[in-house]
């Protein structure tokens, strides 16, 4: 109940109807306001900053739904999960990534075996998965911060060229001598899978909690811009490289999320697989400053810091989001928020209240 929780617990309350609930997969902040995704919608939630009724640090709550349907013409139907997993503010736009790897069908306790043995064999791929796209975020009249199709000044929604089946970074990758391979795997049996989203400028870094090779993670720099009505990838030097590789040392984990902080990356790191296992925050210090000035197609990076280790369960509280909470609400103090996928029982007040935390950081 919210008296018995923690003083650095955060309360998120969602409606009956609201599209993301439990799953958390992304957060960011417009001043006061979070937003957040789900890997089960086709929609991001916002919710505003409330008094707190507990022992709480924080409350949000009156979610509203932003059904991307509205914001986006989807390579998907708009009932097709976009399993989005990534998420930044940058410039004005809110910036989304879903997780671009195919699904495996589950065994189900009800079945007989030849029918799991069908199930387990059957690989689906929702169209709206292979989603990259920028958000624009313009005030309504009350002042409140929404995500609109095309704000007043111009600039509009824009998603990477693709369709139901691939786009322009699929297509980049597929003949990828590291990635090309796992493009054909399920994201939970090591095959890709996207999680982290970080942006600096036209800059864009996609974190990979799959595959984790030899025990390297991963991490894809990008650079984007639009174009007509599409975002296209920018050759990121003169040779026309589209992708550049790093790769991390993260103790054989894999990305669940990315955030700038200043000018370090902090990197939240969990199992590549499904397994109950460590999830960390890793740090790069100075990461901002060596990309710009980096060259190199593919790089090595072991000089990573761990900064925290973060409670788990057993098939529960699954850290996967985190982002830096804006100074008004930490205080001046340096934090994070975390956010759980799979919250347990102790991470849920009734049907639509979760809990994630709030941690200080250097």
């Amino acid at each position: 109940m919210p008296n018995t929780r923690t003083a650095n617990a955060v309360r998120l309350e969602f409606a009956a109807g609201s599209l993301v609930q439990s799953n958390l997969s992304g957060a960011a902040f417009t001043g006061d306001w979070l937003w957040v995704a789900g890997d089960e919608a086709c929609g991001l939630d916002r919710l505003r900053r409330l008094e707190p009724v507990g022992r709480e640090a924080l409350r949000f709550g009156e979610a509203r739904d932003f059904p991307l349907a509205d914001l986006l013409d989807l390579p998907g139907t708009a009932e097709e999960e976009a399993d989005l997993e990534g998420m930044a503010v940058a410039d004005g736009y809110l910036w989304v990534v879903g997780s671009h790897g195919l699904k495996r069908k589950n065994v189900k306790p009800d079945r007989d075996h030849a029918d799991n043995a069908k199930r387990l064999a059957k690989l689906a791929l929702d169209g709206n998965r292979r989603l990259l796209a920028c958000l624009p975020i313009e005030p309504d009249a009350q002042g409140e911060p929404c995500l609109v199709r095309q704000a007043q000044d111009g600039r509009k929604a824009l998603r990477l060229k693709g369709d139901a089946q691939s786009n322009l970074l699929t297509r980049a990758l597929a003949g990828d001598p590291h990635f090309g391979p796992y493009m054909a795997i399920p994201g939970k049996d090591n095959g890709f899978d996207i999680e982290g989203l970080a942006v600096d400028g036209r800059r864009l870094l996609l974190g990979l909690r799959g595959p984790v090779l030899r025990g390297w993670s991963a991490l894809l720099e990008i650079s984007v811009e639009a174009r007509g009505e599409q975002l296209r990838l920018l050759p990121l030097d003169d040779s026309g490289t589209l992708i550049r590789k790093h790769f991390l040392q993260l103790d054989g984990l894999g990305v669940r999320d990315l955030h700038f902080s200043g000018d370090d990356l902090y990197i939240l790191a969990g199992p590549t697989m499904v397994l109950n296992g460590d999830i960390r925050v890793f740090k790069w210090p100075g990461a901002r400053t060596l990309l710009a000035a980096n060259r190199e197609p593919v790089r090595f990076e072991q000089a990573l810091t761990e900064s925290v280790p973060l409670p788990h369960g057993r098939g529960s509280n699954r850290a996967e989001a985190i982002c830096d909470l804006p100074p008004a609400l930490s205080g001046g103090k340096a934090s994070w928020l975390v956010l759980y996928d799979a919250p347990g029982a102790d991470r849920k007040d009734g049907e639509h209240a979760v809990f994630g935390d709030l941690l200080r950081h250097d």
